[in-house]
């Protein structure tokens, strides 16, 4: 059995999977922050070009992929399949073990993956200029790197603790010639009310949605792009599992269970979604998302309209949500601290066709500590939680003294996030479960929405 299974780049899938169709009843529509009514394309437009409004609302299963993009894709896809045969044996399952590692994109994880057609839409709309936050910098620097693919000028509104705990991540964001601006910040009106309020806060993605929402609907030469959650982003994502079920036949094998981190849900869409139409056609499979405790949007939140973002400028979406003003603390899975979910992921976990699980991130690095000392792979963060997903359940499998096919998506290597390693080997990582009471007050504020 070989330990990578891997694709030749004429194996490159010709089209991403568009789940829509097979979704679980109609989807709810997303409604305009200002009128309350249902959007249109037309009220897109000042953020999004309209190639990516129409994929976001495509009732088609199957969408090409532009050859321009299939072309940069080449730099790191398909990306391999592992099969973790010395987890295995460290951990003493009978399960068989298998990772598709987005590791090897030249950002370190699996973003580029929509980076790049983002900003391809973008360049042939005659956008000129990007406007886009980041958490923990994985997105980021990755919509940097494909705005300097495509000639486009980049400003990433980047939340304050991990512009401070992963300076390398801004470094890599300049690299590629980003502006990176540590938010909240006084560059827009969403910064400076936050910072009027609350002089000394750690940030949030939805403060820093607000920023880069703001920046870019008040310049005519500057778009949006958002690196997790809209309907566009899970698509293009989908090529992560559409790889991994053609490596997975050439194994001669098949998931019963499929496992990803989940914080917006682009990259457990990406793993997931493809295995979700193989559920929906009769396959027993399990598809869960791994969240983690101090964030704990899809297993303790309401399935409900909420902004997309704190200063309510973004649009309303049914989604799992903490309220849009929740406010999550700085835990080093920086990637995960987002209040909300994809609605597309949210209604599967409301329909029962995803699992959602929160684990706390002490075991999450116990987890990543084993994973690395036996595959050698140094995992982000945020990756954490779905190795510690997967090796619960191959546990669970030597308890139970069966055989099981485990499928995860390593989304990204942690090598610019050593702050973290350090600190959880320093004794310093805290376990945090994020109070009810404080879920139940940002919960309180949630929009008024009557469809």
């Amino acid at each position: 059995m070989n330990t990578k299974i891997l694709l030749n780049e004429d194996r490159i899938p010709k089209q991403w999977y568009n789940i829509i169709p097979d979704m679980p009843g109609p989807l709810a529509p997303v409604i305009h922050p200002g009128t309350l009514q249902p959007v249109t394309p037309d009220d897109l437009l000042p953020l999004f070009p309209m190639g990516l409004i129409e994929q976001e609302v495509s009732p088609n299963r199957w969408i090409d992929i532009p050859d321009e993009v299939r072309e940069i894709y080449r730099l790191w896809r398909p990306s391999p399949l592992f099969r973790a045969h010395r987890l295995e044996k460290a951990l003493g399952t009978p399960a068989k073990i298998y990772y598709k590692y987005e590791g090897g994109s030249p950002a370190g994880s699996h973003k580029p993956n929509t980076a790049v057609p983002q900003a391809y839409y973008n360049k042939i709309a005659g956008t000129k200029r990007i406007a886009s936050e980041t958490g923990a910098g994985q997105w980021g620097s990755s919509i940097a790197l494909a705005c300097q693919m495509f000639g486009l000028e980049c400003t990433v509104y980047m939340v304050k603790v991990s512009f401070n705990q992963k300076p390398y991540r801004k470094s890599m964001m300049q690299l590629w010639g980003a502006e990176v601006i540590a938010s909240p910040s006084d560059r827009t009106n969403a910064g400076r009310s936050i910072l009027a309020a609350h002089p000394d806060s750690n940030g949030s993605l939805g403060i820093a949605i607000s920023e880069a929402v703001e920046d870019a609907a008040t310049r005519e030469d500057t778009r949006y792009a958002l690196g997790s959650v809209l309907n566009h982003v899970c698509l293009h994502q989908t090529i992560i599992g559409l790889e991994a079920k053609e490596q997975l036949a050439i194994a001669g094998d098949y998931p019963d269970v499929v496992i990803g981190c989940h914080g917006g849900g682009s990259n457990f869409a990406g793993i997931g979604f493809p295995f979700v139409a193989d559920k929906a056609n009769g396959k027993n499979i399990r598809i869960v998302a791994m969240e983690p405790t101090s964030c704990p949007t899809l297993t303790k939140g309401v399935y409900g309209f909420d902004y997309g973002d704190t200063a309510k400028m973004a649009p309303i979406a049914k989604m799992y949500t903490l309220g849009h003003d929740f406010m999550p603390p700085g835990i080093h899975a920086g990637g995960l601290r987002y209040h909300g979910a994809s609605p597309l992921v949210s209604q599967l976990v409301h329909a029962g066709v995803v699992e959602a699980l929160a684990v706390p991130q002490n075991a999450c690095f116990e987890a990543a500590v084993l994973f690395s000392r036996s595959e050698g792979i140094i995992p982000a963060p945020e990756s954490s939680h779905a190795i510690r997903g997967a090796i619960d359940e191959a546990l669970r499998a030597k308890e139970e003294g069966k055989e099981r096919t485990i499928l995860f998506n390593l989304s990204g290597h942690g090598h610019v996030d050593m702050a973290a390693y350090d600190a959880y080997f320093s004794g310093k990582l805290e376990d945090y479960e994020y109070p009810e009471e404080a879920i139940k007050e940002s919960l309180a504020h949630l929009p008024k929405v009557s469809f």
